[in-house]
């Protein structure tokens, strides 16, 4: 899905501003304001090529929530010697140039940057937009594979030299990059992600990613919960070892209506597990993210087990209602 011919990485993190009021001072269209950009950009073989870094005048949010002024140690009299978000962000995509990849300690950084431009109505990054999540990455390459440290306690697991402070976006920027490079580049080209926050408009734009150990599909927007499990696309089965269509031995089923199970079998591989993850758009349609993967008996047993937990829950609450 990626080229990676003369292809830079950006490594960059963000801070951004919210209401101290919380909900009730929060612009819906903008919950997080962006007030800081740092970037380190490495080259294809993972050396430093350059770095970027900008402070931005925040327009929406003219106070700071004391809890990001307690971890950035940032205060509103630097911020307003800021640069507009608009002229800071584009000089951004400039330095990035033509040809890179972002990388991000985390899922959120890509989401935020977008959603921010989209406020401003800048043009969008082509989508979809595909990153490597480092956090992400480095539980596969150094733990389980499910635990996702703070980028402090990675630093400390690498025994990296710590010379400067941590939740700045230049420092955590150049300190994920530190990481980064510790990493196997082959390793680290297994496992890209993909952003959300551009939902396929139509059919022909839904992703199917094949990945070594489970495949992904991101479907386009509906207008309900009830609209994407009724489509047939999104509900199929298909085994992402020979891409064949399989029979489902436990239909979908859900206990919270935005997260789904199911299990199916494949003639040739075995039995393979379902997840259907509902999310909801900036426009409140939903949208589907699904993962198959390979499991075993026991696994297959354990999703048997959950639905007849979710069906005595149920039965449970109906008799409580008598």
């Amino acid at each position: 899905m990626l080229d990676y011919n003369s292809m830079n990485y950006i490594v960059f993190d963000l801070e951004w501003n919210q209401s101290p009021r919380g909900k009730e001072g929060e612009n819906h269209k903008i919950p997080f304001e962006i007030i800081e950009i740092g970037a380190v950009k490495l080259d294809e073989n993972l050396n430093k090529v350059d770095d970027f870094s900008v402070v931005i005048r925040p327009k929406i949010y003219r106070e700071l929530h004391y809890k990001i002024q307690e971890i950035t140690q940032v205060n509103m009299k630097e911020l307003s010697r800021g640069r507009k978000f608009t002229d800071a962000c584009d000089d951004f995509l400039k330095w990035c140039g033509d040809s890179f990849t972002f990388c991000t300690w985390g899922p959120l950084d890509t989401y935020e940057l977008q959603r921010n431009m989209d406020y401003y109505h800048m043009p969008l990054p082509k989508s979809p937009v595909f990153y490597y999540d480092l956090q992400k990455i480095f539980s596969l390459i150094f733990e389980d594979g499910k635990s996702r440290r703070s980028l402090e306690s990675a630093v400390d697991f690498l025994h990296l030299p710590i010379d400067v402070d941590f939740h700045r976006a230049d420092d955590d920027a150049y300190y994920t990059s530190l990481i980064m490079q510790k990493m196997n580049i082959a390793d680290i080209k297994k496992y890209y992600s993909v952003d959300y926050y551009q939902v396929p408009r139509k059919r022909e734009d839904e992703l199917t990613l094949q990945f070594d150990t489970y495949s992904k599909f991101v479907s386009m927007s509906f207008p309900s919960k009830g609209d994407v499990m009724d489509d047939k696309v999104v509900t199929s089965t298909v085994c992402y070892k020979c891409n064949k269509r399989i029979k489902k031995k436990i239909r979908w089923f859900s206990d919270n209506s935005r997260i789904y199970y199911c299990l199916a079998i494949c003639p040739e591989h075995g039995f393979l597990k379902g997840k259907i993850r509902m999310k909801k758009t900036n426009d409140d349609s939903y949208f589907a993210v699904k993962t198959i993967k390979l499991t075993n008996d026991e696994g297959a047993t354990a999703i048997k087990k959950r639905q007849l937990d979710i069906r005595k829950k149920r039965q449970d609450n109906r008799k409580s209602e008598f």
